[in-house]
């Protein structure tokens, strides 16, 4: 997840928190060697670390990989995040192009490496906790709100946060209350109560008032966008991002799940060609075409 750095509390109390590991057990050797060295040391650079432990900087760079992927270990910047995803030898064909002599995604250029503290809500002050847990949740629904235009209890089944619905509905009903959303039914064939932002209501509008535009537009399944199975009827579509939807005119036609291509509702041949082209490729619109000099 990409979040700022001042809403980390927000988020870090909405989304299931994980027990942080102690116990050797759970890691390899070198894996809790390094981390029980950011644990007594505290934020340390790539070359410290190597050079502290004394181990190999391949053994001390796929440790923090292993801390990185269980959320426990940050860093100061991107670099260290592209210097694990990008493969070795992309890395040496890349820097031999750059006619650079070192990585062009290197450890060492990352800054430093931490472990991520995540407080944990403390019982004893029961009164101020639910002060917070109101905020919280207020915050939560706007992010909602700002994130679909419409809100209700089915789109929180692709979210995975931890404050129910019992709660936000009670946020929603204050802010109607307040006249800064508006309630009411919004989306059809969705049960339960709705609440929508005033300018959603105007689009929702404006668009029914368009008609159809004969319009196909593809989106990583990792958008939020990506409702299929949630507002419309069939199975889910796995928010990866190497999974794509398509949809036409709004509803989703067909998508690209570990490369193969299925078809959500019954197309002729000419159209499912045209839909996996869609998948496959990004299309370009029409007015940058025109600027790229492409044919139409």
């Amino acid at each position: 997840a990409l979040l700022r750095r001042k809403n980390f509390a927000l988020w870090n109390a909405v989304f299931p928190q994980s027990s942080q590991p102690n116990a050797a057990s759970e890691f390899s050797t070198t894996t809790q060697f390094v981390y029980d060295y950011l644990h007594e040391r505290g934020a340390s650079f790539f070359t410290d670390i190597v050079e502290n432990t004394e181990l190999l900087r391949s053994q001390v760079e796929e440790a923090l990989a292993e801390l990185v992927a269980s959320g426990i270990v940050v860093s100061d910047s991107f670099t260290g995040l592209r210097a694990l995803l990008t493969p070795g030898s992309r890395k040496t064909q890349a820097a031999a192009r750059r006619k650079h002599r070192q990585p062009v995604y290197d450890m060492a250029s990352a800054g430093r490496w931490s472990i991520l503290k995540r407080r944990a809500p403390s019982a004893a002050d029961t009164s101020t906790q639910k002060q917070s847990d109101l905020e919280v949740a207020e915050e939560v629904a706007w992010v909602l709100l700002r994130r679909y235009g419409v809100v209700f209890k089915r789109l929180l089944e692709r979210e995975g946060i931890v404050v129910p619905w019992r709660v936000l509905l009670r946020v929603c009903h204050r802010l109607e209350a307040r006249g800064e959303i508006r309630g009411g039914r919004f989306v059809g064939g969705i049960s339960g109560e709705q609440f929508a932002l005033p300018e959603a209501v105007g689009m929702l509008r404006s668009i029914r008032r368009e008609g159809a535009q004969e319009r196909m537009i593809s989106v990583s399944a990792a958008d939020p966008l990506n409702l299929a199975g949630i507002i419309t009827p069939g199975t889910r579509i796995t928010a990866h991002t190497g999974n794509r939807v398509l949809y036409h005119d709004g509803a989703p036609i067909a998508a690209l799940e570990s490369g193969e291509t299925r078809f959500l509702v019954e197309l002729t041949r000419a159209v499912e060609w045209q839909a996996k082209a869609a998948l496959v490729r990004k299309a370009t619109r029409p007015e940058l075409r025109s600027y790229l000099r492409r044919p139409a």
